[in-house]
C-alpha cells in the first residue's frame, strides 16, 4: 500500500480503479440501472463529473492560495521563499489555470447538451425559469473568474515569480495585481458556488 501512496500517478490510477469497482458493485447490487449505458444521459453525467472534478481542482487551489499561501508568505524567512516562488507556486498555478479551463469547457459543453446554454447566458430573462437565472449567474461569475485566471492573474504571476524577467518595481506591482484579482476570484467563488449548487437543488 505504501508503494501505491508514495507515487501520485499510482494513487490516482488506484482511485480510478476503486471508482470502477464501486460502479460495478452498484450495477450488480441494483440491476437495471443505467450505469453502463453510453446514451445521452450517461454522457451528460460524465461531463458533469468532469466539470465537478475540474472545479474542485480550480477552487481548491484558489482557496489554497488565499487561505494558506498568501497569508503565510510574510512568516517565511527570506532565504526559504524561493522554495515557494520557484517550485510550489509555479506547479500549483499550472493545475490552477488548467483546472479553470477544464471547468469552463466542460460547463459550456454540459449546458449545450442539456439545452439551457442560451437561457442561462440570458440569466433566465427570456425563459423566466428560476433555474436558468441561478445557473446563468453562476456561469457568468465562473466566466469572469476564468478570464481573471488566464488574462490577469497568470500573466502577472509570471512576472511576480520571475518566469518573465522584469524590473523590481514591475515585479512588485504584478504580485499585488495578481493577489488582488485572486482575492476577487475568492470573493466571486462564494456566490458562484451558491448559484451552481442552488440551481441543482433548489429549482
Amino acid at each position: 500500500m505504501g508503494g501505491i501512496l508514495s507515487n501520485l500517478r499510482s494513487t490516482v490510477i488506484s482511485g480510478i480503479i476503486l471508482a470502477i469497482i464501486m460502479i460495478v458493485v452498484i450495477a450488480v447490487w441494483h440491476p437495471g440501472t443505467n450505469i453502463f449505458g453510453l446514451d445521452g444521459e450517461w454522457w451528460r453525467f460524465f461531463l458533469r463529473l468532469l466539470h465537478v472534478l475540474s472545479a474542485v481542482m480550480w477552487i481548491g487551489l484558489l482557496w489554497y492560495f488565499n487561505f494558506v499561501q498568501i497569508p503565510n508568505m510574510p512568516k517565511i524567512p527570506d532565504e526559504q521563499k524561493p522554495a515557494i516562488s520557484k517550485v510550489i507556486a509555479p506547479a500549483a498555478l499550472f493545475w490552477f489555470r488548467w483546472g479553470a479551463m477544464g471547468t469552463i469547457v466542460t460547463g459550456v459543453i454540459l449546458a449545450i447538451m442539456n439545452d439551457y446554454f442560451v437561457d442561462a447566458l440570458l440569466i433566465g430573462i427570456v425563459s423566466d425559469v428560476p433555474k436558468d437565472t441561478a445557473i446563468g449567474i453562476g456561469m457568468w461569475l465562473g466566466a469572469i473568474m476564468w478570464f481573471n485566471v488566464w488574462f490577469i492573474i497568470w500573466p502577472n504571476q509570471k512576472k511576480a515569480l520571475g518566469i518573465i524577467e522584469v524590473e523590481a518595481d514591475v515585479k512588485a506591482k504584478s504580485a499585488r495585481t495578481a493577489m488582488l484579482f485572486s482575492r476577487t476570484n475568492t470573493l466571486l467563488s462564494i456566490p458562484m458556488l451558491y448559484a451552481m449548487v442552488s440551481a441543482q437543488n433548489l429549482f
